[in-house]
C-alpha cells in the first residue's frame, strides 16, 4: 500500500500544532489588536495634528481656570474664587465646541491618511480586510480623542468642587426670593403664603405696569394656572446657582464624550467619502459653528422635523441639565432628555420626542459610519 504524504499547501491549512498561536486570517473583516495600534501610532505621529488636538482640547482650560487661579491667589481680595456654577458650564461648553472640531479633525486625517501618503494601494494588496482597515480606525482614533476630552473635563470639575463658594440657601427668579429644595407642591404654597413678593416682583401671568398693584386673589390665580412654569423657572434657576454634584457631573462627563466621539465617527465617514481631509474638516466646522446654530434658532414651520435632523439638534436635547440651565437654556422647560439625562435644551429649538432623539443620533453614527466603510470597500486601489 503506498502512501502520498500531504502537500505544502494542505499542511499549512490544517490546525495549528500544539504550542503554536494560530495567525489570524488577513481577510477577516473584524481588525486585529496590531492593526488598531498600528493605527493609532500612524496617527500619534502626526505631531502637527497632535499639537493642534492639544491646542483645542486641554489649553482652552487650562487658561480658562490657570489664569483665575492665579489672579485669586495673588490678590483674593479683589478676584474671587476660581470656580463656579456658571464657569464650569462656561468650561464645558467650550471643550464640548472646541472639541467637537478638534475630533472632526481628527476623523478626517484617520480617514484620509492612506490615500494622502499613497498607502491604500499597498495596504489592499496585502489581503487585508477592507472593512477591517476601516473599522481598526474607530478605537484607534477614540483612544486619543476620549482621553483628551476626559482629561479636560476631569481638570473643570476639580475647579468646580473645590474653588467655588458655598451653594446658596435660597433660588431667585423674576424678581421672587424663595428657600431651595422645594417641590412643585411646596413652591406653590410658599409663593401663595407670599404674595407680597409676587406683586413686587415680575412673576408671568401676574397683573402688573405702571400705576396696577395686583390683588391678592389675582396674585393666587395666576398662581394656580402657571404653577407648572414657575416651577420649571424655579429648578433652573436653582441648578444654575448649585455646583453640580457629583452624579450631575458624570451625567454632563458622558453627554461630552458622546458628541466628541459623534463628531469623529463623522469625521472619519465623511472624510473617507470624499479623500480630502480638509475639504472634510471645513464641512464640519461649518456645520458645528455655523449651519446648527443658525437652523437652530431660527424655526422654519414646514421645515422643523428637517431641522431636528441635525445632530446637533438631537444633542441639544439630551444636554443635561446642570449644563444647559446655567448656559441660557433655563425657563424653556425640560426637553425629551428629561428621560435620560435631565436634558433641558439650550438652543431653544421645540423638543422632539425621545424615539426621535435617540434615532437621529444613532442614524448619524451607524449612517456615516457605514457611508464611510462602503466608501473604502469600494474604492480603487
Amino acid at each position: 500500500m503506498t502512501t502520498t504524504e500531504p502537500s505544502l499547501s494542505e499542511g499549512r491549512s490544517g490546525a495549528p500544532e500544539p504550542g503554536q498561536r494560530r495567525t489570524p486570517r488577513t481577510g477577516a473583516w473584524l481588525p486585529t489588536w496590531d492593526l488598531i495600534t498600528t493605527k493609532n501610532l500612524e496617527i500619534r505621529r502626526r505631531r502637527g495634528l497632535m499639537i493642534t488636538m492639544v491646542v483645542l482640547i486641554i489649553v482652552p482650560t487650562v487658561l480658562f481656570y490657570g489664569l483665575r487661579l492665579l489672579f485669586h491667589a495673588v490678590d483674593p481680595h479683589t478676584y474671587a474664587l476660581a470656580g463656579s456654577p456658571g464657569f464650569f458650564s462656561q468650561a464645558t461648553n467650550l471643550t464640548d465646541e472646541f472639541g467637537f472640531i478638534a475630533a472632526a479633525a481628527l476623523g478626517a486625517a484617520a480617514g484620509t491618511t492612506d490615500l494622502t501618503d499613497g498607502m491604500f494601494r499597498h495596504l489592499v494588496i496585502t489581503g487585508r480586510s477592507r472593512l477591517a482597515l476601516y473599522l481598526a480606525r474607530i478605537p484607534a482614533g477614540l483612544a486619543i480623542t476620549v482621553p483628551l476630552v476626559a482629561l479636560a473635563f476631569v481638570m473643570n470639575c476639580l475647579v468646580t468642587s473645590y474653588e467655588s463658594p458655598p451653594n446658596p440657601t435660597t433660588v431667585a427668579f423674576y424678581g421672587v426670593t424663595a428657600p431651595d429644595n422645594l417641590d412643585q407642591a411646596g413652591l406653590q404654597t410658599w409663593l401663595l403664603q407670599h404674595p407680597q413678593q409676587e406683586i413686587n416682583g415680575f412673576l408671568p401671568g401676574v397683573p402688573g405696569g405702571p400705576g396696577i398693584t395686583p390683588t391678592p386673589a389675582q396674585v393666587r390665580s395666576a398662581v394656580d394656572q402657571n404653577i407648572a412654569s414657575y416651577y420649571s423657572d424655579y429648578t433652573a434657576a436653582e441648578i444654575s446657582g448649585s455646583t453640580p454634584a457629583i452624579n450631575e457631573m458624570a451625567k454632563i462627563g458622558l453627554w461630552l464624550e458622546l458628541d466628541v466621539g459623534i463628531a469623529f465617527l463623522v469625521g472619519l465617514g465623511l472624510g473617507s467619502l470624499t479623500g480630502q481631509r480638509t475639504t472634510t474638516t471645513i464641512l464640519l466646522i461649518a456645520l458645528e459653528i455655523i449651519v446648527t446654530p443658525l437652523l437652530a434658532r431660527t424655526q422654519l414651520p414646514y421645515f422643523i422635523d428637517g431641522q431636528r435632523l441635525l445632530i446637533g439638534v438631537a444633542m441639544d436635547q439630551l444636554r443635561p441639565a446642570a449644563l444647559a440651565a446655567a448656559s441660557g437654556g433655563g425657563g424653556g422647560g425640560p426637553g425629551p432628555g428629561h428621560i435620560l439625562f435631565g436634558g433641558r435644551g439650550a438652543l431653544g429649538f421645540p423638543p422632539m420626542p425621545t424615539w426621535a432623539m435617540i434615532s437621529v443620533i444613532v442614524g448619524w453614527i451607524v449612517g456615516w459610519s457605514g457611508i464611510g466603510a462602503w466608501r473604502m470597500m469600494t474604492r480603487d486601489a
